[in-house]
């Protein structure tokens, strides 16, 4: 429906309305009427009424609105609101007088419907599924250190003015040098890499001032909150070749160091907040151990402490400027890091002198709650009305769609002003609603190599998601968690079948679809084959019947159930 139309054609009667009284002001001489047109063909009697609708066209536009409707709650990672359309999508045409038996329109929509809803399903269990790693990205600094050891443009008399009127009415709390390779960054900067380093202080403006409250609080220079646009241009989830992560791209071992917490379910390097507290107190530590000299201190952030002080070592030297100039102690890509990251203050700092013009982002805010258990970040999504995209920037530790298991009380961010919801909404709900889990209880003489190979998953996988490692050994009766696809989350038919066949066992009395054909009974048995992730809970659920009675129709003795089986279903 256009409810733009009427108004469209409201005014257009308003401006001929206008227009015509206008005329007549402006010419008092009488208008002859305009005469009739004579009509070309035959005339429609004037009481004639438009045909009726077509009542399986209606049920169809009304069963696609719906899933259209899904659709759009699966892109917000909604899948409580995307299941509910679906499944209304459905019942439109189950519950319908229509006679959709017969009628090859209604069976053509459905069998379709079915179809695209089952494989959004599969999507969402293969991408959502609660343990399927989210994707890092590429860090910026291989690829600037790359560039790096090409050889670079001089700096011309317009950029070498440009920087020393800039250094002598900017105050640095970090020595800026005047000297040829800075310069030449500079002049990178202004060049080949302009596109880079305007994407990413525009994207910096989101954390430089709650980087530059840490830094304060920390006593630090405020100058080196600059040094995420090399390391990672300001990505939570940048990833380097040499495995440093985060926006101060920390290795695991100095990470570790400075107290982040890393493992299956997160990673504390990705986390801004966390990692900018922790970058601090490693500045603080190598400040300390280089007598406050910053240009030692940024190149053992890049090289190593180690590596540096072999090469104060073996130079005899304590100057930065110094050991760069000979290649016998440092890697070319730490001589180069230095002046890029002087560079890239300088230009930081006063961006409009370079050719800059950069608009500043919000800056980023949250609230954090504390979770009783795990949780499906879907979940989080919806109970406080935002999206999952939004949800997982805010969180860009976590490396699964689910917060920590095993990990009490665990702060989850959510957007400003949604915490109060959120946390009733956690206290209304039941743990089922938090997270589907698939659980596996050791057997005797089972070892976490053979109950991976049973169940086909990953022993690195089983492992990790259940804190051990993987030489661990499992006993008889331990619960292990299976880093798999949990139960159905959207709605999903077995077989398909035709409208009036699933209406058997799903509707009663008159809102059955008209046949010809009598309609089965509603406790007809039916076959159902076993999909990767069901559990017996997830198949009673949606057959509406219970798990003892799926297990002895199928003379079950235990609660295993593996994908392709075969089981007899008889609904209640």
């Amino acid at each position: 429906m256009n409810l733009m139309r009427p108004r469209v054609q409201l005014g257009v009667v308003a401006l001929a309305t206008v227009v015509v009284a206008a005329a007549c002001g402006s010419n008092p001489k009488p208008q002859k009427p305009a005469m009739p047109a004579k009509a070309s063909g035959p005339v429609a009697p004037a009481s004639a009424s438009p045909p009726p609708p077509d009542p399986v066209t209606t049920l169809i536009a009304a069963s696609q609105a719906h899933f259209a409707a899904g659709e759009r709650e699966m892109k917000l990672g909604h899948l409580e609101r995307a299941r509910f359309e679906f499944d209304r999508a459905v019942d439109l045409l189950l519950e319908s007088p229509y006679g959709g038996r017969t009628d090859p329109r209604l069976r053509e929509h459905f069998d379709r419907l079915v179809d695209r809803i089952n494989a959004h399903e599969v999507t969402a269990l293969a991408q959502g599924d609660g343990f399927a790693e989210t994707r890092s990205e590429p860090a910026s600094i291989d690829e600037l250190l790359t560039i790096a050891t090409f050889p670079k443009p001089a700096a011309d008399a317009e950029t070498t003015a440009a920087v020393e009127a800039d250094l002598a009415a900017t105050e640095h709390d970090v020595p800026i040098p005047q000297n040829s390779r800075v310069l030449a960054y500079v002049e990178l900067m202004q060049g080949r890499l302009h596109d880079y380093i305007a994407e990413s202080l525009t994207r910096g403006t989101k954390y430089l001032p709650m980087i530059q409250n840490v830094f304060r609080a920390e006593g630090l220079p405020l100058d080196l909150a600059y040094i995420p646009i090399i390391e990672s241009g300001f990505k939570p989830t940048a990833l380097s070749k040499a495995s440093a992560k985060g926006p101060w791209q920390f290795m695991k071992p100095t990470a570790r160091e400075q107290g982040l917490k890393f493992d299956w379910y997160i990673d504390e390097r990705a986390d801004f907040e966390k990692a900018t507290i922790a970058a601090a107190k490693y500045l603080k530590s190598l400040h300390k151990l280089f007598n406050g000299d910053w240009h030692l201190v940024l190149a053992a952030y890049n090289g190593g402490l180690g590596r540096l002080q072999r090469a104060l070592k073996r130079s005899g030297r304590d100057d930065f400027w110094a050991i760069a100039q000979s290649s016998k102690y440092l890697p070319r890509e730490t001589r180069e890091y230095v002046p890029l990251i002087l560079a890239a203050i300088v230009v930081a700092k006063n961006p409009a002198q370079y050719g800059f013009n950069i608009t500043p982002a919000e800056p980023i805010e949250y609230d954090k709650v504390a979770v009783p258990r795990a949780i499906d970040l879907r979940r989080v999504a919806e109970w406080t009305g935002s999206s999952i995209d939004e949800i997982q920037a805010l969180n860009p530790e976590l490396r699964r769609w689910t917060t920590p298991v095993r990990y009490p009380q665990y702060e989850v961010k959510v957007p400003v002003g949604t915490a109060e919801r959120f946390a009733e909404r956690l206290t209304a709900a039941s743990p089922s609603e938090f997270v589907s889990l698939n659980w596996y209880t050791v057997k005797g003489g089972e070892t976490l190599t053979s109950i991976a190979r049973k169940l086909r998953v990953s022993r690195t996988e089983l492992a990790g998601a259940n804190h051990l490692s993987v030489k661990a050994r499992v006993n008889p009766g331990q619960d292990l968690i299976i880093p798999r696809a949990p139960a159905t989350l959207l709605a999903a038919r077995t077989e398909r079948m035709a409208p009036s066949e699933v209406a058997s066992r799903s509707i009663t009395g008159s809102a059955r679809l008209a046949s010809s054909t009598p309609v089965a009974a509603s406790n007809t048995p039916l076959t159902y084959r076993v999909k990767r992730g069901d559990t017996l809970s997830s198949i009673a659920r949606l057959f509406d019947t219970t798990v003892e009675r799926i297990k002895t129709l199928n003379r079950l003795s235990g609660s295993v159930i593996t994908p392709g089986t075969k089981l007899t279903i008889r609904s209640r």
